[in-house]
């Protein structure tokens, strides 16, 4: 299992309040992928820049899938760059891997679809490691969690217990978030003020 998998079992758990938007969960789930590439040497951070290693690739195929999409030419690209492009509809590639494997239950039709049962295999290995690194307040998944409102973070601010490239790609993550929420206001407030055109107020 993958930190990114871990991610999504927790975020589709249905204690999860409020349900997580999708992208931004697709963001986390890019950050999630980088950390497990920077952990195993895949790529290395220089400030801000991806350089891919040349270290075997990872098992798991959607990570081997992440570190192939790497791009391996100079200037590289930054940790902001990777969220938005990896980013892509990354949160439903996941729930899709992870439903086909029974590991979370069906999502029904929803405008956001992160808030479901858990399926019925609670003691699944996996289920136990998510659960696991969930209760036992892991810094990388909690950090993840909390940008994207699963758990209640007051300051807003990455958790303690990070590595510094950790901390790089967590705190990236809570700024696109951040950009993100912005982008859905200000596309709210031009509807609402498109609707009050046509109703002439």
């Amino acid at each position: 299992m993958t930190t990114a998998r871990d991610l999504t079992i927790i975020a589709a758990g249905p204690e999860t309040h409020p349900a997580v938007e999708q992208g931004d969960l697709s963001l986390a789930l890019a950050g999630a992928e980088l950390i497990d590439l920077i952990d195993s040497r895949t790529v290395t951070l220089e400030g801000d820049r991806l350089v891919p290693g040349a270290t075997p690739e990872p098992d798991d195929p959607v990570l081997r899938e992440a570190a192939s999409a790497l791009l391996r030419q100079t200037p590289y690209e930054t940790v902001e760059e990777w969220l938005w492009r990896r980013g892509r509809d990354l949160a439903a590639r996941y729930r899709a891997l992870l439903e086909a494997e029974g590991l979370v239950a069906p999502a029904r039709p929803h405008r956001l679809p992160f808030r479901r049962a858990r399926p019925a295999s609670p003691d699944a290995p996996a289920l136990r490691r998510a659960a696991e690194r969930w209760s036992t307040g892991e810094p990388v998944l909690l950090g993840l969690a909390a940008a994207v409102g699963v758990t209640d973070h007051a300051d807003h601010t990455p958790p303690t217990g990070l590595t510094d490239d950790q901390g790089v790609v967590v705190g990236t993550v809570y700024d696109a978030v951040t950009q993100l929420a912005a982008a859905r206001q200000r596309s709210s407030i031009e509807q609402a003020a498109f609707d009050n055109i046509w109703r002439g107020e």
